[in-house]
């Protein structure tokens, strides 16, 4: 098997993650239900993890770091917690359903959307964004890189047009924590969305949220906190009004030691080896006859990530051939990423994606790339 999905998820784990998930299985209680020894770890290890995130994102406050199963959960929770009708949201066409579902469900009650197009080669000027602000814009939602092209936005240009303007700054990392260095005081987000399974190194059922001082969200869910049992009204301090019921303390153990895991790696040296896989990937199939490669290759930093197409052949088709023939594994299809493929012109055929890990090697790529070679043969 050569494993090539890792935008969806990262299949192999540093060990340390394995072992951490196990061992905690086997002494880790309910974090705040209980002064007993088990409990007592669950809620040191879970706040051992918020300080590592708020760290590994500079971001000062550990007791607003909150953590989800996964970034839709904390994307709904931000977006559908945040705001109402007749406020006014700026989007991008790169986005992942997870931004844009919640969004055109609050669009349907009255909000007013605007959605920054993206250009053939999947990017997205800046400018367009900053001209698309209006008297009562409350904040701008972007990811910052394409799942499907791996196209980056550039955060730091949109958090300066946010602060510049008076208006929140929400991002979603799914497909770039854990490779890219973000720095929420520095590039001044205000909320920061992200997911444990992928670029973290961390297990599934693991996401959070970074929640800079003053932004106050309504809860996603009521319940169970551990606290103040008999008010009727879910407690507001945070984390915890944001996080009704038990927590995936097995997962935020694992998801604790990917990032010191990243750590001690570095992030420079994970993404030196992913974008040099890419790059040799992409150099290897780009002058392959019938194969037509999305995205801007021109750029310096990119998620690791080909999408491609081989003639008229439907994604699908292409990808299961190269899982049934040759165990490659890839991601075909729309991607969750509709407003990307009409960009691209590929929402009947889709694409087939190819994305590299810290853990793949240059014998893998060559592999995929001879592969790509025989199928368009």
């Amino acid at each position: 098997m050569i494993y090539l999905d890792n935008a969806a998820t990262t299949l192999n784990k540093p060990d340390c993650v394995v072992e951490a998930v196990c061992g905690a299985m086997s002494h880790m209680g309910n974090s705040g239900r209980g002064s007993h020894g088990a409990s007592l770890d669950a809620s040191r290890t879970i706040y051992e993890a918020r300080e590592a995130a708020a760290r590994f994102f500079g971001f000062e406050d550990p007791t607003r770091v909150v953590f989800t199963s996964n970034i839709t959960e904390s994307l709904n929770t931000v977006i559908g917690g945040l705001f109402r009708a007749g406020d006014h949201i700026i989007t991008t066409a790169l986005e992942h359903n997870s931004v844009l579902r919640p969004l055109y469900r609050l669009e349907e009650q009255g909000l007013n959307l605007t959605i920054v197009p993206a250009g053939k080669d999947g990017t997205i000027c800046c400018g367009d964004i900053e001209r698309a602000v209006r008297p009562e814009t409350k904040a701008v939602i972007c990811t910052h890189a394409s799942n499907l092209t791996g196209n980056l936005v550039d955060i730091q240009e949109v958090g300066n047009i946010c602060r510049n303007h008076g208006i929140l700054f929400i991002l979603d990392s799914a497909q770039t924590a854990g490779v890219f260095p973000i720095h929420m005081e520095k590039m001044k987000i205000d909320v920061l969305c992200f997911t444990g399974h992928k670029g973290l190194y961390g297990p599934q059922g693991t996401g959070g949220i970074c929640v800079r001082e003053g932004i106050e969200i309504c809860p996603l869910k009521v319940g169970g906190s551990g606290v103040h049992t008999y008010d009727r009204r879910h407690p507001s301090v945070m984390p915890t009004a944001l996080e009704a019921g038990t927590l995936n303390g097995h997962g935020i153990a694992g998801l604790l030691a990917a990032i010191r895991w990243l750590e001690e790696t570095g992030i420079d040296n994970i993404r030196k080896k992913e974008d040099a896989l890419m790059r040799r990937f992409y150099e290897g199939v780009r002058s392959i006859p019938g194969i037509k490669i999305y995205g801007d290759f021109t750029q310096k930093n990119r998620a690791a990530i080909v999408a491609l197409n081989l003639g008229d052949y439907d994604s699908g088709e292409v990808s299961d051939e190269l899982s049934c023939h040759y165990g490659i594994f890839t991601r075909p299809g729309a991607h969750c990423a509709p407003l990307m493929h009409q960009a691209l012109g590929t929402v009947e055929q889709g694409a087939v994606r190819f994305s590299f890990s810290y853990f793949n090697t240059e014998e893998e790529t060559d592999r995929a790339v001879e592969a790509v070679r025989e199928l368009a043969c």
